[in-house]
């Protein structure tokens, strides 16, 4: 009787299983997607190469849609999550191993990709088994904790491994020991936790194939929900609003952190890469918190259209402080910290009117569903303009727009990035929004 109670999992406490699962849906997918760009810059990769290359590893977050159902149809979610965790951990492992070769940077690419398709089915699996395990009234209970826990592993992806990696490059005096230290000892952690679920995560009568369902059907519901979809009212001002309005961060985001550990002469503020993730992962995370709570208050007070503009220009125009860090290249810390402390606390305030957007677009039907078609665009306006970045950068770097010394490629790039804002202006001029959505009833 008692084993068959715990196998049930309803003596045990969601607190034994949520924050674990959390951290590790939370590490690799900042591993992919932050510590790649840091890590390849400091190895000595050209931005572009960089910038692009790593810019398609976004693509299995953009098409996750596709192969999600499947998930539903072969196994529980339990055996998914588990197995994309064991997998995960090697991924890492053989990042670890092969980084020391002269042929890193093709082969560590592959294992970073499949470390993210593994993440994103992660992602697909982990979701499900809580909605499963849960009812929903601990569903929103513990959704704070689950959210808690996600930041916690942007702390540690973003600022913890990246100051490990800093103090490591100097007692090593070696980049590519150093880094590979970083993700042995971030495997050996993934391990752990891969070991703790196989034996403590609760087992659920809920969690199984849905009856009934075949390959045929799933393409069959696939199809007619795609249609669907692209059915919806104001489609086409709907993509443009998913694709453009995060365009001047989703260039920002794969040249800020290069910017920041470049050497004076070549156009950075030669911060270490452990101020870097100081930076990243305390004061950034502190401001984008505080932004989106923020941003959650006052749409629930005023409702999503009326804080639509303040909020996209609160995303945008922080901008201009990297226009003047490239310009003036400071070299006070304090400095610096504060100004990527406005910007980050702009974009936590700015990304919530996008994120609810996409609530409020994929209404009616197929919500779900839909929801999930949004943020694979959402991902689709992310991973192009990174990709093209690093080749932007190269491109202005030949032109001294503005009369100055050195070199020209930051502080150009950040100015257009500042031009690129205008796409975001233009796509909140065009969206249609019910002024009423969002208000606190």
């Amino acid at each position: 009787m008692s084993e068959n109670i715990r196998n049930t999992g309803k003596s045990r406490s969601p607190w034994s299983w949520i924050p674990t699962l959390y951290v590790a849906e939370g590490l690799p997918y900042f591993a992919v997607n932050t510590l790649t760009v840091i890590m390849y810059h400091n190895l000595g990769v050209s931005l572009s190469d960089m910038a692009f290359y790593t810019g398609w590893l976004y693509l299995p977050w953009v098409i996750k849609p596709f192969w999600s159902p499947f998930v539903d149809l072969i196994g529980t979610k339990r055996k998914w999550t588990v197995a994309m965790q064991w997998l995960i951990a090697l991924a890492m492992a053989a990042v670890g191993f092969l980084l020391p070769f002269s042929f890193f940077f093709s082969s560590t690419l592959v294992f970073f990709w499949l470390m993210a398709f593994f993440s994103a089915t992660h992602d697909i699996a982990a979701d499900g088994y809580y909605m499963l395990e849960l009812s929903p009234h601990q569903q929103a209970a513990y959704v704070g904790v689950r959210s808690t826990f996600y930041r916690i592993a942007s702390v540690i992806g973003q600022g913890v491994l990246v100051m490990l990696a800093g103090s490591l490059e100097k007692r090593c005096e070696s980049v590519s020991t150093a880094w590979s230290i970083v993700f042995l000892s971030l495997s050996l952690f993934f391990l752990l936790i891969a070991l703790y679920h196989t034996r403590w995560m609760p087992r659920t009568p809920k969690d199984r194939p849905i009856e009934g369902v075949t390959v045929h059907t799933i393409l069959n519901d696939f199809g007619m929900t795609f249609v669907t979809f692209f059915r919806k009212p104001h489609i086409v001002t709907a993509l443009c609003f998913m694709l453009l309005y995060r365009l001047p961060e989703a260039l920002c985001i794969k040249l800020v952190q290069p910017f920041l550990v470049s050497p004076l002469d070549k156009g950075g503020l030669a911060l270490t890469t452990a101020q870097v993730g100081f930076v990243n992962g305390t004061v950034g995370v502190v401001a984008l918190l505080a932004g989106g709570i923020l941003g959650g208050i006052a749409i629930s007070r005023g409702g999503l259209k009326k804080w639509l503009w303040p909020m996209a220009l609160s995303l945008t125009l922080p901008c201009i402080f990297y226009c003047g860090l490239a310009m003036w290249q400071p070299q006070n810390f304090v400095l610096i910290s504060s100004a990527i402390f406005i910007e980050q606390f702009g974009y936590g305030f700015g990304f919530t009117a996008f994120m609810l957007y996409l609530i409020y677009f994929s209404r009616g039907e197929s919500s779900t569903s839909h929801y999930a078609f949004c943020t694979a665009f959402m991902a689709l306006g992310m991973m192009l303009p990174g990709m093209a970045a690093g080749w932007i950068h190269d491109v202005l770097e030949k032109y001294n727009l503005f009369g100055m010394d050195g070199p020209q490629g930051y502080v150009n790039f950040f100015w257009w990035v500042m031009i690129c804002c205008l796409a975001t202006f233009a796509v909140c001029l065009k969206v249609k929004i019910d002024p009423e959505f969002g208000k606190k009833n």
